[in-house]
């Protein structure tokens, strides 16, 4: 069943693919489920064709930049020297990557955009896949799990509207492969929409999130070999309690890396359950405490 968006109920949409139109903002503001259907259909016999791979504003998530570089067999710091620019999400004052348009003005072409279409297609973006839709996830007050929902995005150039093609949501997000997108982007999604009520009501002791936690986040996000060594560089894995199964998988998987890593910045930032401290550990900081305020 379709509702319409609830202005007063806070959302975390993630998908945006540009900025505000001259005619206010192209979001459709009813939510759809999987069930509900929508007509849409996008192919070269379109009049708009590529017009919506020009000025775009796409932000990448963890597994974007990962198929990506794998795509363009270069390591995910070449890509994002290369392909990115860093930018804030302002809802959540956080650190992303977005992909770089063409054009002094950012109004260009996408890097990956030919006449024929997309030359990275079978590995693009979360948010080029989702088009025509975005995703929001929303936790209620008091409520304890989260709940996704869709909206569609109706841009002045985008002629897909007009052609006869229903779907359900669930079929499009099957057709167009962003399960396995979402799966390993949930924690980056989970940590940006705790930064946004972190940004409303003030985070832990109402303290403001450091320059150095945006920054080790954004490493997490964007960086798999700097998180590898982190992991493996450091005491990281003398600290955590690690499977030695799950060990021997970060060696070479990027993904479960990445799961590793947002549990550990979900841990430390919001004091999540994620990630267990070692037992000997924990008992020596709890020591610490104790003897800095002289309990025995």
């Amino acid at each position: 069943m379709m509702e319409r968006l609830d202005q007063n109920t806070k959302t975390e949409i993630f998908s945006d693919v540009r900025n505000e139109e001259a005619g206010g903002t192209p979001v459709v503001p009813v939510q759809h489920r999987p069930e509900d259907s929508f007509s849409f259909r996008c192919h070269r016999g379109v009049s708009c064709w590529n017009m919506c791979c020009h000025g775009a504003d796409v932000t990448l998530t963890p597994e974007c930049i990962l198929r990506l570089s794998r795509h363009l067999n270069v390591r995910p710091r070449e890509f994002l020297a290369q392909y990115t620019v860093p930018a804030m999400w302002e809802r959540a004052e956080m650190p992303v990557a977005k992909l770089k348009m063409g054009g002094e003005d950012g109004k260009g072409p996408c890097p990956f955009v030919r006449a024929e279409g997309c030359s990275v297609y079978e590995n693009r973006p979360a948010t080029c896949r989702y088009y025509p839709l975005g995703l929001a996830t929303v936790k209620l007050k008091d409520a304890e799990n989260k709940d996704d929902f869709y909206f569609l995005v109706r841009e002045a150039h985008c002629r897909g509207h007009e052609e006869s093609f229903a779907q359900t949501v669930a079929a499009f997000r099957h057709e167009q492969g962003v399960e396995g997108y979402d799966s390993v982007n949930r924690g980056w999604m989970d940590i940006l929409m705790k930064a946004v009520s972190w940004k409303v009501l003030g985070g832990p002791y109402g303290k403001e999130m450091t320059p150095q936690t945006k920054k080790m986040f954004f490493m997490v996000s964007t960086d798999v070999d700097a998180l590898r060594q982190f992991i493996f560089g450091t005491k990281f894995l003398d600290t955590y309690e690690v499977a030695p199964e799950a060990v021997k998988a970060l060696e070479t998987d990027d993904e479960a890396l990445l799961h590793l890593g947002f549990d550990w910045m979900k841990n430390v930032l919001f004091n999540e359950k994620t990630i267990v401290m070692k037992r000997h550990i924990l008992q020596a900081a709890v020591a610490q405490i104790r003897e800095g305020t002289g309990a025995s």
